[in-house]
């Protein structure tokens, strides 16, 4: 069963996830559930122009139905600074369902290095224990990309649309 606009791989999220990525690329779509009032957001359909080029997504793993965490260190880091976040950037979703997702994190905290965001007592919003207690104001694109199997998730979550690049 299919919920996306122009896909139907048989899963939700992985259908709901390449129209993301169509909707970031391209620019076309008018849907109205959360995510697709997103997308619309995305492009301008609610009136306007809007200067945004991400729908922030948070996904849920099958089985536990808990929310997904990515971990990843920047190539520039000066040494190893794993970060995690629930907040994904999707970048590209494949034919077999396998996406590469970009870890999004408030622009603040981007822009503070390891040891300046630790003493200011934002280290834990750098290793967040639910998406509730991570910062999703100015989210910002951080350079970090994993790859994930979308078979693997059973529910994705859209934020409000954002300039995040």
């Amino acid at each position: 069963m299919s919920c996306g606009k122009n896909y139907d791989s048989g899963s939700c999220v992985i259908d709901i996830l390449r129209d993301i990525v169509d909707a970031q690329n391209d620019v076309l779509t008018d849907c109205m559930t959360s995510c697709e009032q997103s997308i619309a957001d995305l492009l301008g359909d609610t009136g306007g122009g809007t200067g945004l080029d991400t729908v922030p997504v948070i996904l849920y793993c099958k089985g536990t139905c808990k929310p997904f965490k990515g971990f990843g260190s920047r190539k520039f880091d000066d040494y190893c600074n794993v970060k995690g976040s629930f907040f994904f950037r999707v970048k590209s979703v494949d034919d077999d369902g396998c996406a590469i997702l970009e870890l999004l994190f408030s622009e603040r905290l981007l822009e503070n290095n390891a040891d300046s965001a630790e003493d200011n007592g934002c280290h834990k919003r750098f290793d967040p224990e639910s998406p509730a207690e991570q910062n999703c104001n100015n989210l910002r694109a951080s350079g970090i990309c994993i790859t994930v199997d979308l078979n693997c998730f059973c529910h994705v979550t859209c934020l409000p649309a954002v300039a995040a690049l």
